[in-house]
């Protein structure tokens, strides 16, 4: 017989505490449902398990619980297939998803997922992240940045520059990109110098980040710009436009991209990417100390405005300036679907993420409210979870003009969808009573009704399930 083989290292020791018994088999009934594993899938009134995955790991990192060993190959298996559950999953999973992942080539995923106990080195442990800097594979090299970055912007920082010149230009657009996180005013000089660039993508995401730091010399030059094309009229009533003439050299290496798309003026192009790089704030002094309200409702001569406020949104957003975030949203209930600035449901949705959550939920609840479902799926995705009062009150009540319109309830699936993973289980008894399958109205669509009845049971009883979920990982271990 040949010599036995070297046994294997075990596991590092996971110290949390056992998941409880009821939640352990939760887990596995969720894992079983996954697509793929065998499975049954949404059917009829039964909740979708697969959907309620994400929740219940949030739930259980929460908490602090240790996977149950028997149930991570699935685990793993459903992170291998869904790159949205990874990073919890691998928090849930806890040392020995590296230890397994190791021994698995399709679970390699789990060593290359970040700084979370992926063995990469300490921030601090100079000489280790030196030598992985210079000799480790581009998504080791990424995961090591966003690390140190983390730890000390300056130290990610340095870094970067040592080997600046050598890197290749899409990886220096991927590094270049890991500043935004802990984005300072120390970071100014590395990419003013990023400016000049050789790549036309670095040059812009540098100009990008550079507009993001009010203070810097960037923006005082893009404001400049700006504001020499955009003023008060001679009557001081109104705002007239004079867009620039030319995109010289100064520009295109401050960020600004000379061709447009196809379909747009060069002229008007320059002028959106001038105004958006400028932080708002710069306007309020330009317009004599008018709020961001007063301004926004300024008349624009010349057919402007739809192509200046959509500036004003992106530098809003960009900055994440709550009030002109809430000036350019404008009133729930305008006329106009969004406010004046809102060009569109995704950046709408992006004005709403500046502001506080409850004044979120409430404007995405008027918002409603006053025009229904149709556009509401991108701002109730962007409210923070469980939806409750109004918010809550407000999307039931709309599926229900709905059904009672006669409408196919799969034309709200979405939105359907987001219901049953974000309200408060605590709705369940409200809607009980639209669980029954109403008369059809005569002008209603066929069978709409019959849907109805069975997409509402499904919803209460996923709210049933999650308050369910709840109890379990609230029970004490075996």
């Amino acid at each position: 017989p040949a010599p036995a083989a070297p046994l294997l290292e075990p596991s590092a020791p996971d110290p949390r505490p056992a998941l409880p018994a009821a939640a352990r088999r939760r887990l596995a009934t969720l894992l079983a449902d996954r697509p793929g594993a065998g499975g049954s899938g949404r059917r009829g009134t039964a909740p979708d398990l697969t959907e309620l995955l994400p929740q219940w790991l949030a739930a259980v990192n929460e908490r602090g619980f240790a996977a149950p060993p028997e149930l991570l190959p699935a685990l793993l298996d459903a992170a291998r297939g869904r790159t949205d559950l990874r990073p919890s999953a691998l928090q849930f999973a806890g040392p020995r998803a590296l230890w397994l992942a190791r021994l698995n080539p399709d679970w390699k995923y789990a060593l290359r997922a970040g700084s979370s106990g992926t063995g990469l080195p300490a921030p601090e442990d100079t000489a280790a992240v030196q030598l992985l800097w210079q000799e480790g594979l581009f998504a080791e090299r990424v995961a090591l940045l966003a690390a140190v970055r983390a730890h000390d912007a300056g130290a990610a920082r340095e870094l970067l520059a040592e080997t600046w010149g050598t890197e290749r230009a899409e990886d220096r657009l991927m590094f270049l990109d890991s500043l935004r996180t802990g984005l300072t005013p120390e970071d100014e000089p590395f990419l003013e110098r990023a400016l000049s660039d050789r790549s036309r993508n670095v040059r812009a995401t540098a100009a990008e980040l550079l507009s993001a730091l009010p203070d810097s010399a960037l923006a005082a030059r893009m404001a400049a710009r700006a504001t020499a094309c955009v003023a008060l009229d001679e009557t001081r009533t109104g705002i007239v436009v004079e867009a620039p003439h030319e995109c010289d050299a100064a520009m295109e290496r401050d960020g600004v991209t000379p061709t447009p798309p196809a379909g747009r003026g060069e002229r008007s192009w320059w002028l959106s990417q001038l105004v958006e790089a400028v932080a708002p704030a710069v306007w309020r002094e330009r317009f004599g100390g008018r709020t961001p309200e007063a301004i926004v409702a300024l008349p624009v001569a010349d057919d402007w405005r739809g192509e200046l406020h959509a500036a004003w949104c992106r530098a809003a957003v960009r900055q994440r300036d709550v009030e002109w975030s809430r000036a350019l949203l404008g009133p729930a209930a305008s006329p106009e679907s969004g406010g004046p600035g809102a060009v569109s449901p995704a950046e709408r949705t992006k004005l709403l993420a500046a502001l506080p959550a409850d004044e979120r939920a409430e404007w995405v609840a008027g918002f409603i409210a006053a025009h229904g479902l149709s556009e509401a799926f991108q701002p109730l995705a962007g409210c923070a979870v469980p939806w409750r009062g109004p918010l809550g009150s407000a999307v039931v009540d709309a599926l229900n003009i709905a059904r009672d319109a006669g409408s196919y309830p799969w034309s709200f699936s979405g939105v359907m969808g987001l219901a049953e993973r974000c309200l408060d289980p605590a709705e369940a008894d409200r809607l009980e009573s639209l669980t029954a399958t109403a008369d059809e109205p005569e002008d209603g669509s066929p069978g709409a009704a019959g849907y109805w009845s069975e997409a509402f049971q499904r919803l209460v009883g996923t709210l049933r399930l999650r308050a369910t979920i709840r109890t379990e990982l609230a029970a004490p271990g075996e």
